[in-house]
């Protein structure tokens, strides 16, 4: 079983409370380590991030701490391979079920709260890549990103 670092827990500073015991009780059922990398961010952060193209919208959940992301570990290394985060997700998914609160999920943008979907979230994953690709638009993937809905 997995926990989260002094480092981690400090990130969630300023996050609300129902997303902080979902990633706090998430981490005690994945089977991927995880660390939490950001939560509350400043707007000048924002105006910096959508600046380099990092994000797409000056009104992320981050500024009024929302949201949070993650990143995976396999051992001590940090790894950014998809289907790690469609694993953390699943735990994400698990959590949020059992305290009842509603989470979206960056690489699920069309599920408004994956509590309700059925099915793994790499299935909800691949499901948002075919409906972008159906409307002839670019998915937009922030596997690491999950926040409140």
């Amino acid at each position: 079983m997995f926990k989260l670092s002094k480092r981690s827990l400090s990130r969630l500073d300023g996050v609300d409370p129902k997303l902080q015991d979902v990633i706090k009780l998430a981490i005690q059922y994945t089977n991927i380590d995880f660390g939490v990398t950001q939560g509350l961010r400043t707007i000048e952060e924002q105006r910096e991030l959508v600046a380099k193209g990092a994000s797409q919208t000056m009104k992320s959940k981050h500024i009024d701490g929302r949201a949070v992301d993650v990143v995976a570990y396999i051992g001590s290394r940090i790894s950014w391979e998809a289907n790690l985060y469609d694993d953390i997700a699943d735990a994400v998914k698990m959590a949020a079920e059992e305290l009842g609160v509603s989470i979206r999920w960056g690489a699920a943008w069309h599920i408004n709260n994956i509590v309700e979907f059925d099915g793994t979230m790499q299935d909800a994953s691949d499901e948002y890549v075919a409906l972008r690709r159906s409307q002839g638009r670019k998915p937009f993937m922030d596997y690491p990103h999950f926040e409140l809905s």
